[in-house]
């Protein structure tokens, strides 16, 4: 009795294990997270300087930096990564050989829009487009990249009983 409840549960925990087909799907869409991750890579060993500008409210400074950490510098590329489990088939998908477009108006989906462009197989250009509003809060995000070249980040954000900022952030490759 005792050998038939070992052999029972070590074929329920076997069971239970995600099988290779689950571990290795297939992204629905465009993974950014798997895109920005080989490209800040790439550019983490480049040893690359930028320069980058800052405006808040219109009120700019201008710096020549190096950058360490891509990874961290186009973080809110990556988390904007629309191939979430729960966002599975929310999303509207026109391609052709230059272009791959994600719309959505779930409100619950902060990503209304991913616009991907190619060039010769290769991204050229993608752009994020991102909106969050609730009850106390307004975000509007564009998110700008272009390989080799520059990447930007514009938010609006409102925040109920304060005023409206607006934060830009370039980044120029030198």
């Amino acid at each position: 009795m005792r050998l038939t409840g070992i052999c029972f549960l070590i074929f329920l925990l076997h069971s239970c294990t995600p099988t290779e087909q689950n571990k290795t799907q297939k992204a629905a869409y465009f993974s950014l997270k798997n895109y920005f991750e080989k490209e800040t890579e790439r550019l983490n060993g480049l040893n690359l300087q930028i320069h980058k500008t800052v405006a808040i409210n219109g009120i700019n400074e201008h710096k020549l930096v190096k950058i360490n950490n891509f990874k961290n510098e186009l973080n809110t590329f990556i988390s904007s990564d629309i191939n979430k489990a729960s966002w599975r088939g929310a999303f509207i998908v026109k391609k052709d050989e230059h272009l791959a477009l994600y719309t959505t108006e779930n409100k619950k989906i902060p990503v209304k829009k991913l616009e991907i462009r190619f060039q010769n197989n290769k991204v050229k250009s993608i752009q994020i487009f991102l909106r969050t509003v609730n009850i106390l809060y307004y975000s509007s995000d564009t998110l700008t990249y272009f390989p080799d070249s520059l990447y930007e980040i514009k938010k609006t954000q409102k925040i109920k009983l304060l005023k409206e900022k607006k934060y830009v952030v370039i980044g120029k490759f030198k």
